[in-house]
């Protein structure tokens, strides 16, 4: 279930790809990021692992987009043509105000009035999530209500994604919902507001195991993953769903990685050419039983999560083949103040293994009932308290 306005598809190819977290977990469009940190002693610059195809060279994109600036043209559109012709599938130009907004989904942040939506029978859409506290809940919209309009469109049979897009906009501006309960319609019109996601839940089911959810990798969810693992009581086996994760920063992908290791390495990477690894922080739950749930939606640092944890013998994965998002893409500044994303490399999981374009095939392939699956394997692993 896609968080408040914020999912992970992709808004299109070109102008949606890093848009991820961004018009993603909130939104159900975009494709996730996955960020790196930067060893320069500078603040962190954000690297993007996504899965593509060709590349361009980012001395080719400034160069357009700077002719295009002297000839009294757009520099994004230029910069957006040589990246189109590239066939670079997740390299995208965003302007200014677009990859702000991405920046501070990244720190969990978003505009929006707190609602998710999922689709239900009939091609109708409804309510999934409803954020407590956000415009939405301050209205009385619950789950399960049937959206049928915002702002006079009819929602029915479009794409959640397109839907979730419409939810959103800037702050303290306004959007009317056409809504139905039980046969009855009404409208209500809410302010969007700056609302912070709930990235990582945790729940203890009857047998006394935890399961922890986190829906992407935002900044301050490694901290809450392994707060969670600390946190369960001993014996407890963790149930870790990363279902329709998609991805975020790798820096968080890799504190949470480290809840269930005690160092090693989390993955390998190379940018330009130039190979780099991730380790695992030390002192991690190395004892209790960990089964990963995972899906298609599962992708970047959720799978960069996910390898590690297979790939070192850390958890049993349950579930469908992860999507297959594994290359490194970095920004690159345009001089209008947008920002060209471009790939650049790859990651690899510990055991050397590419994800980009494969995705990774859990242990116990499981398309229906996975969860019910997962929670018997965990029970076979003495994951019980």
């Amino acid at each position: 279930m896609p968080d408040p306005e914020f999912s992970t598809g992709s808004r299109g190819i070109r102008r949606g790809a890093v848009l991820t977290l961004v018009f993603a977990t909130v939104l159900a469009t975009a494709a996730a990021t996955d960020c790196l940190p930067r060893d320069d002693g500078e603040s962190h610059r954000r690297i993007d692992a996504r899965a593509a195809g060709a590349t361009v060279a980012r001395e080719d994109v400034e160069r357009a987009a700077a002719e295009a600036m002297a000839d009294g043209k757009s520099p994004s559109e230029a910069a957006e043509e040589v990246v189109s012709r590239s066939g670079d599938r997740w390299g995208a130009v965003y302007d200014k105000g677009e990859y702000e907004e991405f920046e501070k989904a990244l720190d969990g942040q978003y505009t929006g009035v707190g609602l998710g939506a999922r689709r239900a029978g009939g091609g109708l859409v409804e309510v999934a999530k409803v954020q407590p506290g956000g415009p939405a809940d301050r209205a009385g919209i619950r789950v399960g209500d049937r959206l049928r309009t915002i702002d006079g469109r009819d929602v029915a049979r479009r794409p959640v994604t397109e839907v979730v897009a419409l939810l959103r906009g800037g702050e303290r501006t306004t959007v009317e919902l056409g809504l139905e309960r039980d046969g009855r319609e009404w409208t209500e019109r809410l302010t969007r507001t700056r609302l912070s996601t709930e990235t990582v839940t945790v729940r203890r089911l009857s047998d006394g195991a935890v399961v922890i959810k986190v829906a992407s990798f935002t900044k301050g969810s490694g901290a809450r993953v392994r707060d969670a693992v600390r946190g369960a009581p001993s014996g407890a086996g963790v149930l870790l769903d990363l279902r329709g994760n998609p991805g975020g920063l790798v820096s968080e992908a890799v504190i949470a990685a480290s809840a269930f290791l005690d160092g090693g390495l989390v993955a390998t990477y190379d940018v330009r050419g130039e190979q780099q690894a991730l380790y695992a922080d030390p002192g991690g739950d190395t004892d209790r039983p960990v089964v990963a749930l995972v899906d298609a939606g599962t992708m970047s640092a959720a799978e960069l999560v996910t390898g590690a944890l297979k790939d070192r013998g850390r958890a049993v994965t349950v579930g469908s083949r992860t999507f297959g998002k594994g290359s490194v893409q970095m920004p690159s500044p345009l001089p209008d103040g947008s920002v060209a994303e471009l790939t650049v490399g790859h990651y690899r999981t510990p055991a050397g293994h590419s994800v980009d374009g494969r995705g990774i095939t859990p242990d116990l392939v499981a398309s229906e009932g996975a969860e019910q699956r997962a929670r018997t394997v965990l029970s076979g692993l003495g994951g019980t308290s």
